[in-house]
């Protein structure tokens, strides 16, 4: 129910702050205490978001979970529905508020709200909060797109990746936040499965997963559950709305549509556990009701217009591909090249191309998860679980955005937990043949461990592939800025995660002209 009005009594009122970042939801690398004025437990323990911005209106997401590491998975709610109130408002201490309604968090979804609004001005900032039982949210903040074909001054845009909760704190995030960005993509890793010390960083575990192995609904929801808790990721996503798609670890290592990491291990129950991961997912993301699960199907591949600027296309590179081929890992194998292999399915790249076709933006960005130029080592080999593994699937791709005329073609990727800048071709094999379009891969916010800096000079496959022009091994995200005349990206990274409240700095930064599809480093 969508209500037009003005502020309500009772609903409490956030001073502004001189940076969203600074001071908010808690101390860095510290879950905050939950327990509210008169002991009583605060239902918001996982904060706010928003999500999919339309020119007309975004998703606004919270879920209560007055304890949120429950091993049910419920969170400490009852097994009853909860009314819960929400207001948006033009200003943060919401003297002009132009909508407020309320929602009702089911447990069938885990106590989530998805508040889903439209008819709202475009290119607008808002922000928004909810309550309930005299608790209330945090304040988030949020933006609709720009209206159809509306350039702009353009877009601040950060990205990132691989998040592994046990490797590092999540200091990265709250860096990311305090840029202060317009749109933030999460391109996958967002949670990871393992057990307690079962997967450990170079150097030891900062900190420890709570439960098993993820398989059921009740382990899915209570680790989404144990991140959220966060407040380095919790200022996060208050601070912007996010694009999210996921990659593997929010099921299982590598996983390929039906075929879990280890076929040789029977998984009997693995669509159980891809049911049970995709529900928990959608329950704890900003995700449109197009994204509700069916089955073992969650939809997550989408398209978003930034006005004339820029067209993100967002990719699912896991539940429709054909298994790795020759067993995965770094091979030299003939199979990866077979025309009938798909990263995509036949649905998803129909899509896409068709996007190619339709789009008039000035940049055509890919959001997606795994390597996408060659990448070749001394031995000859290249990664299956990435587009290499899938050749023709890529070669289709790149070949549909040229023949679209796409204007700028730029691929963004997480997974690899380093950073890179690629420049992409139909032939990789003749480096002298133009470049078609860019890649920039983020490294990871936590998974791996501190990483290290070093010369990308020194790295095998720069060396080995002259396309790749950057590569960097330190954690952090990429900040970008792009506008009519260029892209520019920003390779941050932290010196260290295994402390809190490290600095962060540009490695490197690149600018992609308006048609030129080459990278300069600035």
């Amino acid at each position: 129910m969508l209500v037009a009005g003005t502020a309500a009594a009772g609903l409490t009122v956030i001073a502004p702050a001189a940076s969203w970042a600074a001071g908010r939801q808690g101390t860095s690398g510290a879950p905050s205490d939950s327990t509210t004025a008169g002991g009583r437990r605060d239902p918001f323990t996982l904060g706010v978001a928003s999500g999919d911005p339309f020119p007309d209106g975004f998703v606004l997401w919270t879920r209560l979970a007055p304890e949120p590491l429950a091993e049910d998975g419920m969170g400490g709610m009852p097994a009853r529905s909860v009314r819960v109130q929400w207001e948006l408002a033009t200003d943060e201490r919401f003297r002009r508020v132009v909508r407020r309604g309320a929602e009702h968090a089911r447990p069938e979804l885990g106590h989530s709200v998805h508040v889903e609004l439209s008819g709202l001005r475009s290119g607008t900032e808002y922000f928004y909060r909810f309550r309930t039982g005299g608790h209330h949210s945090p304040v988030g903040r949020t933006r609709t797109a720009p209206e159809r074909g509306v350039v702009g001054a353009g877009l601040s845009m950060c990205f990132a990746s691989c998040a592994q909760y046990e490797h590092g704190y999540f200091t990265a995030y709250r860096r990311l936040a305090e840029e202060e960005p317009d749109l933030v993509l999460h391109l996958g890793d967002y949670q990871y499965e393992h057990r307690a010390d079962s997967y450990v960083a170079p150097g030891g575990n900062v900190r420890d997963h709570d439960g098993p192995e993820t398989e059921t609904l009740a382990n899915y929801r209570q680790r989404h559950a144990q991140y959220k808790t966060d407040p380095d990721l919790q200022v996060a996503h208050a601070v912007a709305p996010w694009l999210v798609v996921w990659d593997d670890h929010e099921i299982d290592n590598n996983w390929a549509a039906d075929v879990p990491e280890r076929p040789d291990i029977p998984q009997p129950d693995f669509a159980a556990r891809r049911i049970a991961a995709a529900q928990a997912y959608y329950e704890n993301m900003p995700l449109r009701r197009s994204s509700v699960p069916s089955g073992v199907d969650i939809r997550l591949y989408r398209s978003i217009r930034w006005g004339g600027l820029a067209n993100f296309h967002m990719l699912d590179t896991r539940q429709y591909r054909d298994d790795q081929a020759c067993e995965d890992g770094w091979k030299d194998c003939d199979a990866a090249g077979e025309p009938s292999r798909s990263i995509t399915g036949a649905e998803q790249e129909a899509w896409l191309l068709d996007g190619f076709r339709r789009s008039r933006a000035r940049w055509d960005v890919l959001g997606q998860q795994v390597f996408f130029a060659q990448r070749e080592n001394a031995a000859g080999a290249n990664s299956m679980d990435a587009w290499d593994g899938y050749s023709a699937s890529r070669d289709r791709v790149t070949r549909g955005w040229v023949d679209a005329g796409v204007r700028n073609a730029v691929v963004l990727t997480g997974d690899v937990h380093t950073h890179w800048a690629n420049e992409l071709k139909l032939d990789y094999d003749d480096p002298a043949s133009r470049s078609i379009g860019t890649e920039l891969v983020c490294s990871s916010i936590t998974s791996g461990g501190d990483g290290a800096d070093s010369d990308p000079s020194d790295n095998e496959s720069v060396r080995l592939n002259p396309h790749i022009k950057f590569y960097n091994a330190q954690r952090g995200y990429v900040r970008t800025r792009i506008t009519r005349d260029e892209l520019r990206a920003d390779f941050r990274v932290v010196p260290q995660v295994s402390r809190t409240g490290a600095p962060v700095h540009t490695r490197a930064s690149f600018v992609v002209p308006d048609r030129e599809a080459t990278l300069h480093e600035v």
